[in-house]
């Protein structure tokens, strides 16, 4: 297979250039080609697939930006190799996520067991488990980290799962969101940092991360006449969802979908995106004010945080 070429123009490129990581996001993408140069030839299609340019690095981003908040030394490989560790276990978790949702595509590529198969693309997760534990293995503090994140999304979405179609409230996607998203952004906040300094900022920018998606989601869902589908079909807890069926007309829908509610549950959600945007102006509110409380030089973060914020406008 043709060798992975990371695209120069990938998705939200101008944002993560605004970080001024520019090098270090070059030495990360060379470094995840030469991994998936040398991995094994019969694991290699599906690792130079699933790694095609496709990522917005906006983990590694992160990661880079909270080391630099708390210290003037330079990135180094040690920091690479952790944001490759980083945007490996994410890998993992956008196959397991397409392969719950019976996603067929992913950003308009096809998506990795329907390209090549359910039992090689969850043998590819496993795959790429092992070598993001290989990365770290030197830094003990590192693998605890790992450890912890694997831990973490799998209960978080297990949790998910279970609290499906349930009508909860706010509190409740709060609580979701800060494990299953925030869980991955507080990871690079310590990986960042060396230490847990900045683990309460990751968090918050990773719900307010997960926030963001969802409201995007359902603009994009109006725009294209339907769809968001597989939060809708499943009855995922999304922060407008989380507004929206504070009704309980709608929170029937939401609890027992039919075709015809569904497209009434849509509608309510869009209506409940300005309260969707204040709370997420909130998030955003509070994950400034940790930056400014704990870094000692929080520039960096509260860019991050602004840029963060307008992926929902």
């Amino acid at each position: 297979m043709a060798t992975t070429t990371v695209s120069a123009d990938a998705p939200s490129a101008g944002l993560i250039m605004a970080e001024g990581f520019d090098r270090e996001l070059d030495q990360l993408k060379a470094f995840l080609q030469a991994w998936a140069d040398g991995c094994d030839r019969e694991l290699k299609p599906l690792l130079e697939w699933q790694f095609l340019g496709r990522s917005k690095y906006f983990r590694p981003v992160t990661l880079f930006a909270c080391h630099s908040a708390m210290s003037d030394a330079p990135i180094d490989a040690s920091a690479i190799r952790a944001a490759a560790a980083v945007e490996m276990v994410h890998n993992v978790s956008l196959i397991v996520d397409d392969i719950l949702d019976r996603s067929r595509f992913r950003r308009g590529v096809l998506t990795l067991h329907c390209r090549f198969g359910m039992l090689p693309a969850l043998m590819a997760a496993g795959y790429i488990t092992a070598d993001a534990y290989a990365l770290v293995d030197r830094n003990p503090f590192a693998i605890r980290r790992i450890a912890e994140l694997f831990r973490r999304l799998a209960a978080a979405e297990t949790l998910q799962w279970r609290l499906r179609r349930h009508p909860l409230g706010v509190e409740d996607w709060r609580m979701l969101a800060g494990e299953d998203t925030g869980s991955m952004f507080e990871a690079c906040a310590c990986l960042g940092t060396g230490d847990e300094t900045l683990r309460r900022f990751g968090q918050l920018l990773g719900m307010l991360y997960h926030g963001c998606d969802d409201v995007g989601d359902v603009r994009g869902a109006v725009a294209l006449g339907g769809g968001g589908e597989e939060d809708l079909r499943d009855g995922i807890l999304t922060l407008p969802a989380a507004i929206a069926i504070q009704d309980p007309h709608t929170a029937l829908h939401f609890r027992n979908p039919t075709p015809e509610g569904l497209v009434q549950l849509l509608q309510k959600m869009e209506a409940a995106l300005p309260a969707a945007e204040r709370y997420l102006d909130s998030i955003a509110a509070e994950a400034e004010a940790e930056a400014v409380r704990v870094a000692r030089s929080p520039e960096v973060l509260l860019k991050l945080v602004r840029n963060t914020r307008r992926l929902s406008r």
